[in-house]
């Protein structure tokens, strides 16, 4: 595919009809290196409300850069019923602070009932917790867009190193943009120095850097990794959202 990258919605469309992948490839060609509200913009444009951005909401950086290129944009939040309170409160901050639409994704069965069947998962199966209560609710919420944007970032870990910004994900059969994967630490702590009105999770200031459900997450001492705190003492390292588990 050659040629400037096109964000009018039928050229997209009628492009990722013919060949996705290509596509994709061609997208990321282009958006490699852009700055996110670039990428975000281009999304927005090509894919209006058929454009969903996914947050955990450990922290609000995705979402609120999301908000200045794309207001109204849809963000999908996974209540697990596992969240911590912190999380749980800074999802109702962003709803009411951000010029976003926050949208909570839950599970089919609650806590009680899933418990009550299964027992606590997240003690015997973690990967059939988190393909439960948090893949399965997400890939159901998906279908109704053809675009989602995450906030992978390619120094969260080393099995995201090679997170491209723009990729065809032909489990979903959705784009799937990272606009900020090239981002680094630095360039995070400068973009919220730069926007003090980034809405902060309480658990980020003690000793929790990467927040998943309470159950699986432990604080991590000063110099370890960021994601030592998610299941730790177990090989696991992805809930299955992004790779297979």
């Amino acid at each position: 595919m050659i040629g400037p990258l096109t964000s009018r919605a039928e050229d997209v469309a009628a492009a990722l009809a013919e060949d996705p992948v290509a596509f994709a490839k061609h997208a990321d060609s282009v958006l490699e290196g852009a700055d996110p509200l670039t990428v975000l913009a281009w999304a927005g444009r090509a894919f209006g409300r058929e454009l969903a951005v996914t947050a955990a909401l450990g922290d609000t950086l995705l979402a609120h850069l999301a908000s200045r290129a794309v207001p109204g944009v849809h963000v999908l939040f996974v209540d697990t019923g596992y969240h911590f309170g912190e999380t749980l409160g800074t999802a109702d901050a962003v709803a009411t602070s951000y010029p976003i639409r926050l949208i909570t994704v839950r599970p089919r069965q609650n806590v009680v009932v899933h418990e009550a069947e299964r027992g606590r998962l997240y003690s015997t199966d973690p990967d059939a917790c988190c393909a439960l209560r948090k893949v399965a609710p997400l890939q159901e919420a998906l279908g109704r867009y053809r675009a989602w944007a995450t906030g992978l970032r390619r120094t969260d870990s080393p099995a995201r190193s090679l997170t491209p910004t723009v990729q065809w994900d032909a489990r979903r059969g959705l784009l799937k943009l990272a606009p900020i994967a090239g981002w680094t630490d630095h360039d995070v702590e400068r973009y919220l120095d730069a926007h003090p009105s980034v809405i902060d999770n309480p658990l980020l200031q003690m000793g929790y850097p990467s927040i998943g459900c309470w159950p699986c997450t432990q604080p991590v001492a000063e110099g370890e990794d960021g994601r030592a705190g998610r299941w730790a003492g177990r090989a696991k390292s992805e809930c299955g959202i992004h790779y297979q588990i």
